[in-house]
């Protein structure tokens, strides 16, 4: 009887504390659910058109406006050659003379040749006046004067040959080839440049194509120089690369700058017509995706995740092209803690400070 007594006093004794522990652990539960349910807040983007100019830096070089590799017409031993060496020479200017002394004795044996037909003709021109000769024979001799008119005129052609020029007006470059040398017309004497009037060629991406006109201004440096020069598009290729997907356009560049050389690299600096209308979020709100991007959009007090697309992108903006209208409101904090349909509250709008 007493053993009876002394268990249902102990477990009268544990049935309080048992049910204190439901009603905490309910209690807890319910303050946990509560929590579950408040909105997360969040600062927000108002977003509004605004006047926008795209600017873009591509890599170009320099070139000259003429540039020739000069050979020899003919084969044969350079008896005189007169290349200076980064000098300026003027069009047509003799660079080198090939030996000819062979042409020049075929020459002269076929001038005396001819002088003794033309005097052959002149007689028997007389003669078929008084109907000494018949035209048959006046003809061929006539025949034989043109003939070696014609051979004496391939000759002096190839005499010419052997004359090496400078084909317009340009700095020479390094020589190749040394006096005394056997040439080929395979054989570079030397490379011409004319750096009067130098030409910059860059590409640019083919989405930005229809933005090039002719005559446009464009901007560039290069390495050495902290100056700013100018050029003028000139002309654009025919057509795309299709490994890269550009498009190469040249310039003429304005005025003379005697520390650029053709081959230069030049870093150019393009700037479009601006956009009066384009909107702008801060980057930070764009989230990149698998496949694509999303922004997270305040509507009603939800969360929406809305499909974008970027254009370009400066510091700290990224231009939607599609995705979002002016007026819409973006979160642009607290990125990682909304979830899709989760609901949100705006503590602030940042474009407004």
């Amino acid at each position: 009887m007493r053993l009876f007594i002394v268990l249902f006093s102990f477990i009268s004794f544990l049935l309080p504390a048992c049910g204190g522990n439901d009603k905490k652990d309910a209690s807890k539960q319910s303050t946990g659910g509560s929590k579950r349910s408040q909105a997360i807040t969040v600062d927000g983007y108002i977003v509004k058109p605004q006047l926008f100019q795209e600017n873009i830096e591509v890599p170009g070089n320099i070139v000259a406006n003429e540039v020739a590799e000069i050979h020899p017409e003919v084969s044969g031993r350079i008896v005189q050659l007169n290349v200076a060496e980064g000098r300026y020479v003027g069009k047509g200017t003799v660079l080198a003379k090939l030996y000819d002394g062979d042409l020049r004795a075929q020459l002269n044996k076929l001038q005396i040749q001819l002088a003794l037909a033309q005097k052959t003709e002149e007689r028997q021109s007389q003669l078929l006046k008084i109907q000494g000769i018949s035209q048959q024979d006046y003809d061929i001799s006539l025949l034989q004067v043109n003939s070696l008119k014609a051979d004496i005129g391939i000759l002096q052609t190839s005499i010419s040959r052997t004359v090496v020029r400078a084909p317009f007006s340009g700095k020479l470059g390094l020589k190749n080839i040394s006096p005394g040398a056997y040439v080929s017309p395979a054989s570079i004497i030397a490379i011409i440049n004319q750096t009067d009037i130098l030409k910059l060629d860059f590409t640019i991406p083919e989405k930005y194509i229809d933005q090039i006109k002719i005559g446009q201004l464009v901007t560039f440096t290069y390495e050495g120089s902290n100056k700013e020069l100018g050029a003028k598009i000139i002309a654009t290729a025919s057509n795309i690369t299709e490994n890269t997907r550009s498009l190469t356009v040249r310039a003429t560049v304005i005025g003379k700058n005697y520390g650029l050389l053709p081959g230069t690299f030049a870093k150019v600096n393009l700037s479009f017509d601006p956009d009066p209308n384009a909107l702008l979020v801060p980057s930070q709100a764009v989230l990149p995706q698998a496949r694509g991007k999303k922004i997270i959009l305040y509507k009603a007090g939800t969360a929406i995740f809305a499909d974008i697309t970027t254009g370009v992108r400066d510091s700290s903006r990224v231009q939607i092209l599609d995705g979002l209208v002016a007026g819409d409101t973006i979160v642009v904090t607290g990125l990682l803690s909304v979830r899709p349909e989760a609901k949100i509250q705006i503590r602030k709008i940042v474009n407004d400070q």
